[in-house]
């Protein structure tokens, strides 16, 4: 009977000690993901592919910047406030980030090719980061790319004859290393929110 009971014990305490550690070896996959400030789009069907031509007249895809985490902003160079500051806070987020500024790649897509000449916008991203990338097309093609994004844009006729501004979605994509698209961030976050979600995505990395 004694040895019975000290069988039981036995089995007791080996089945406690495989619950504990499977407890152990389940922890890691079931703590919660990182939370992120931007809208977090993983899986998304839209915004996987871009392929345009940049201001020295070179073809570039999405794949041109793995390794990087890549943030993409739909504007125009004309752009009275919306596109300046968020580039602005894109060269700012770089700064902070410091060493780890090379792995990020901020690519401007231009919804007015008409205006956006190659040379103008050269001479525009120069203003916030030597680094950072424009992109044009045919207004075709810029037309498919910014659909592909569920990027919306119209033209709006200004005070003159023949101007116009351009009403468009006020936010970026942000990619991860691996070229995944990850996040939708709003226009107005502001750096520090943004540089928390870049360095989140790096260290995923």
């Amino acid at each position: 009977m004694a040895t019975n009971v000290r069988r039981t014990l036995i089995l007791s305490a080996l089945l406690a000690s495989v619950v504990a550690l499977s407890a152990c070896d389940r922890a890691p996959q079931m703590s919660s993901p990182g939370t992120f400030k931007g809208i977090d789009i993983t899986g998304a069907d839209y915004a996987k592919t871009l392929a345009m031509t940049d201001a020295d007249g070179k073809d570039r895809t999405l794949a041109d910047f793995k390794g990087k985490v890549v943030v993409v902003f739909f504007g125009f160079t004309q752009c009275p406030d919306v596109c300046p500051s968020t580039l602005q806070e894109l060269a700012e987020v770089k700064r902070r980030l410091g060493p780890d500024g090379a792995k990020l790649q901020a690519v401007f897509v231009s919804l007015d090719p008409d205006r956006d000449t190659p040379q103008l916008l050269k001479a525009y991203m120069a203003n916030f980061d030597s680094s950072f990338v424009a992109l044009r097309g045919t207004p075709e093609a810029t037309a498919a790319t910014a659909k592909h994004f569920k990027v919306f844009y119209a033209k709006v006729p200004g005070r003159t004859e023949g101007s116009y501004t351009i009403d468009h979605t006020a936010g970026a994509y942000v990619f991860d290393t691996k070229g995944r698209v990850r996040l939708f961030t709003r226009h107005g976050m502001g750096p520090e929110a943004m540089l928390q979600d870049l360095k989140q995505l790096m260290a995923e990395g």
